[in-house]
C-alpha cells in the first residue's frame, strides 16, 4: 500500500513530502497541491506545494553534492544503480497502485512500468561503465602539415545539474530514463514531476534514496508549474534540461540558457497501409498502437492512411477488435479506462465533435461518461477535420483513405509534428523507399510505433523535439567531452 512500510517516511497526515538534501521535508508555504483520480474525479492523494526559495536550495545543494559524485568511480556509481533497481522492483506493488489512482494506468500495465524501469536503470549502469570507461587517444601527424609533437586524450565529463521533468502518462518509466543515465554519467539530479504521477514519483525516488546514493545527489521537488515551472527552467544553476510532454517544452527551449537540451514533445504518428498488407497484422496493430492506455501515447496510433482498395476490408476488421476491447476501471485491468482529466476528456470530445459536423463516418456510437470515452474509430475523415491533424491523446482514431503512396506520404510530412510513422507492407522495397520519405525520427515497418526497448534511440523530428533518447545516447547527452593535449618538445614515432 503507498505511503505505508518503507515509504512510511514520505507522508506525513495526508500529504506527501518532498525529497530534497536526503531528507523529506514538508514546505514552508504550508500549502499542497491535490491529484485527483482520474476515475472517481476525487482528490486521492496532495503533495507539498514547494516555493522558489526551497527549489533555489534544492538546486544549491544539488551543485555542491555533485562535485564530490563526479570523483565516484564508475563501479560504485553502477553498483548504487542496480541496488535502486533492484529496490524498484521489490516495491513495484505500491508504486504500481499509485499509478491506478493517480493517471487511471491499468492495473497490469502500471506493474510491467515498474520492472521495466528497473531493468532499464540495470542496463543503464552497464552501459555508462562500457561507455564512459572509453575515451580517444588522438595524434597531430593524422592532420596535414604535422609532425607527431601532439598527443590528444579526451574523455566524456559529467554537465553538472540535470533538471528531469517527465510526462503524467509514464511517470515512473520516462523519470528514471533521465535520471540513471545523468547519474552514471557523474551528474546530480532535480526531478520535477507531473502533478498527475507524482506520488508514483516520490515513491520511485525514495527507492534510490533506500539504495544509499550521497546526499542531495537526487531531489524531487512538487508544485504547481505557474508557480515553480520557470524558476527552475530558467535557474542559473541548471546545466542540462531533458523533458518529455507537450507545448510546454516549447516555450521551455525559448527560455532555457544555453544548456544542452532533451526534449520529446508528442506526435500524430501515422500509420501507412498499402494495398499488400497482411490487413489482420495491421489491424490487429492499429487496435493495440491506437487504444492501448487510452491512446495516452505519444508513440500511438494517431491517424491511418490507408489505400481506397483495401479501406473497407480493414475498416471492418478494426470494428471487430474495437468491440471486444474492455471499457472500464484500471483497478479491473480494462482495455480503455479514463483519460487523465477532466479537461482532456473535453478536449478530445472537441475534436468527435468537430469531426461529426464535417461528415465523419462513426464506426461506433460516441459515448462518454465523466473522463471515461469509449473507443471510437472515425472513418472517411478528411483533411479539413482538427482531428486530420491535432493529437487527441484519447481513443480515437481517425482514417484517411488515399489513393496513391504519395498522398500518406504528404499527409505525414504535412504534420507539424514528426515523431514516429508507420508502414505496412510486404514489399520491403517500398517499405524502405516510404520509410526514407517520412520526415519522422523513426519509421516502423510492420509494426505500430513504439518506444523502446529502451536501449532504442528515440527522437522527434519539427515540433517533436530536440535531441535523441535512448539509454546510450541519454548518456552521451548528458555529458561534454574534456581534451588534454601533451606537447612533446621534438616529433615522437612509435618504433620509429
Amino acid at each position: 500500500m503507498p505511503g505505508t512500510g518503507v515509504f512510511a517516511e514520505i507522508i506525513e497526515g495526508d500529504v506527501y513530502k518532498y525529497y530534497s538534501d536526503g531528507e523529506w521535508k514538508r514546505s514552508s508555504s504550508g500549502k499542497s497541491v491535490a491529484i485527483v483520480n482520474p476515475t472517481t474525479r476525487k482528490t486521492q492523494y496532495k503533495v507539498q506545494a514547494c516555493t522558489q526559495e526551497e527549489v533555489n536550495k534544492t538546486i544549491e545543494i544539488a551543485k555542491f553534492a555533485q562535485k564530490s559524485w563526479a570523483k565516484t568511480p564508475l563501479w560504485k556509481r553502477a553498483e548504487l544503480l542496480h541496488k535502486a533497481a533492484a529496490i524498484l522492483k521489490e516495491h513495484k506493488a505500491p508504486i504500481a497502485e499509485c499509478l491506478v489512482k493517480e493517471i487511471a494506468k491499468p492495473a497490469k500495465d502500471a506493474v510491467t512500468e515498474v520492472v521495466r524501469s528497473g531493468d532499464l536503470v540495470s542496463y543503464c549502469a552497464e552501459e555508462g561503465v562500457r561507455i564512459l570507461g572509453e575515451g580517444k587517444f588522438l595524434m597531430s601527424d593524422s592532420f596535414p602539415g604535422n609532425e607527431r609533437t601532439k598527443y590528444c586524450l579526451t574523455s566524456k565529463i559529467p554537465l553538472g545539474v540535470v533538471l528531469a521533468i517527465p510526462p503524467f502518462n509514464y511517470p515512473v518509466n520516462l523519470a528514471v530514463s533521465k535520471i540513471a543515465p545523468a547519474l552514471i554519467a557523474g551528474n546530480s539530479l532535480v526531478l520535477k514531476p507531473p502533478t498527475q504521477g507524482a506520488v508514483s514519483c516520490l515513491h520511485m525516488v525514495h527507492c534510490f534514496h533506500l539504495a544509499g546514493f550521497p546526499k542531495g545527489l537526487i531531489s524531487c521537488v512538487t508544485g504547481k508549474g505557474s508557480e515553480i515551472g520557470d524558476f527552475l527552467t530558467m535557474h542559473p544553476g541548471v546545466n542540462c534540461i531533458s523533458f518529455t510532454g507537450g507545448d510546454t517544452g516549447v516555450a521551455i527551449s525559448k527560455k532555457a540558457g544555453m544548456i544542452p537540451l532533451q526534449m520529446e514533445l508528442g506526435g500524430k504518428d501515422a500509420c501507412i497501409v498499402l494495398e499488400d498488407a497482411d490487413l489482420d497484422l495491421v489491424a490487429a496493430n492499429i487496435v493495440k498502437g491506437g487504444f492501448s492506455y487510452s491512446g495516452q501515447r505519444c508513440t500511438a496510433v494517431k491517424v491511418v492512411l490507408v489505400m481506397e482498395a483495401v479501406a473497407d476490408t480493414l475498416v471492418e476488421k478494426v470494428k471487430a477488435k474495437v468491440a471486444k476491447l474492455t471499457v472500464g476501471a484500471p483497478e479491473d485491468d480494462c482495455d480503455i479506462t479514463p483519460v487523465v482529466s477532466e479537461s482532456s476528456a473535453n478536449y478530445i470530445e472537441g475534436l468527435v465533435m468537430d469531426a461529426k459536423q464535417k461528415g465523419a463516418t462513426f464506426c461506433q456510437e460516441y459515448k462518454r461518461d465523466g473522463n471515461l470515452i469509449w473507443p471510437l474509430l472515425l472513418d472517411n475523415v478528411r483533411s479539413d477535420m482538427r482531428i486530420a491533424w491535432e493529437e487527441p491523446f484519447g481513443p480515437v482514431l481517425p482514417v484517411i483513405r488515399i489513393t496513391s503512396v504519395e498522398e500518406g506520404i504528404h499527409h505525414c510530412n504535412a504534420s507539424n509534428f514528426g515523431l514516429q510513422g508507420c508502414v505496412f507492407t510486404r514489399d520491403i522495397n517500398k517499405a524502405m523507399l516510404i520509410s526514407d520519405a517520412m520526415e519522422t525520427g523513426t519509421v516502423q515497418i510492420n509494426s505500430a510505433p513504439a518506444r523502446g526497448p529502451d536501449h532504442f534511440p528515440f527522437q522527434g523530428l519539427k515540433d517533436s523535439g530536440i535531441g535523441s533518447q535512448g539509454i546510450t545516447n541519454s548518456i552521451n547527452m548528458m555529458t561534454k567531452i574534456k581534451s588534454t593535449v601533451v606537447n612533446l618538445p621534438t616529433p615522437s614515432y612509435t618504433m620509429g
